[in-house]
């Protein structure tokens, strides 16, 4: 059922179809519906750091993307001691949600200036329906958006907060951005990917930064590019880790969705990602 959803989530499949083969994999309509809630995401569960945590201050800004202005959401601790790194959140392919929201404020808390940026701002914004949000993602121009992750970036690098270290994390679609990060910004000092799709073998030659890999073990679309990232990474002898977390699906770092969440390998990559941003943005 997670690899049906998948398919309908970032390839072909409309809703429809999706709905068609899942009564047909549960057994029944009622089943299927009895089961839709844990296969998607439910962000009345995202806030693990409430928005009215007080060791943290967030709003939504603006600022200026490649060509027009991006919407964002800033974190940072309140009691910040002078500038801090800084972190671009890349979000997945359902834009900047309350669960991407929380993710930026647990990072701004970890000592960092946390940047969630909404990629579909071009498009008007994220919208409150999930379905509606893939569509927008898939309309979206790869070389223009790319552009506007090289301006959130800058952006970071000179904001007044920040120490102009500037580090990527990424989730799913917005793991490929991360890894896109790694290949087109200037100013980024070290890349995060969560189960992202790789750069190109000659895309990959050309990074400079350490890079941080989290991979699902029952993943297959995505790792089937793993092997190829690898050699072309292994051959200009490349900083980077990778880390496959047996017996886990795709996107188990998103605890809003049941299906896939997996707490144990979702703590331990956490750990990692803060250990490796902390080491290579101070």
């Amino acid at each position: 059922m997670i690899d049906l959803y998948d398919e309908y989530t970032h390839l072909t499949l409309d809703r429809r179809r999706f709905f068609d083969h899942l009564t047909k994999v549960a057994g029944g309509t009622a089943a299927a519906y009895t089961l839709l809630p844990l296969l998607e995401s439910n962000y009345a569960q995202a806030a693990i750091l409430p928005e009215d945590d007080g060791r943290v201050v967030a709003e939504t800004i603006t600022f200026a993307g490649a060509d027009g202005d991006l919407s964002g959401y800033l974190a940072r601790p309140a009691a910040a001691p002078g500038k801090l790194p800084a972190v671009l959140v890349i979000h997945e392919n359902r834009g900047l949600n309350p669960h991407i929201q929380d993710v930026t404020r647990r990072i701004a808390l970890e000592g960092f200036v946390a940047l969630g940026v909404d990629f579909l701002s071009p498009a008007g914004g994220t919208p409150d329906d999930q379905d509606k949000a893939r569509e927008m993602i898939r309309a979206l121009d790869p070389a223009a958006t790319v552009n506007n992750g090289v301006a959130a970036v800058s952006f970071l690098a000179g904001h007044e907060a920040s120490t102009g270290k500037v580090g990527s994390i990424g989730f799913c679609w917005g793991g490929a951005m991360s890894n896109q990060m790694a290949v087109n910004a200037p100013d980024i000092a070290a890349s995060v990917a969560y189960y992202g799709r790789q750069p190109s073998a000659e895309q990959a030659t050309t990074i400079k930064v350490p890079l941080l890999l989290h991979y699902a073990g029952n993943d297959e679309r995505i790792n089937a590019g793993i092997p190829d990232f690898k050699a072309a990474l292994d051959s200009i002898k490349a900083d980077y880790q990778i880390y496959i977390y047996g017996g886990v699906n795709h996107a188990f770092n998103n605890d809003t969705n049941a299906a896939r969440y997996n707490k144990a390998a979702a703590e331990q990559a956490w750990q990692r990602t803060i250990f490796f941003l902390k080491t290579h943005l101070s």
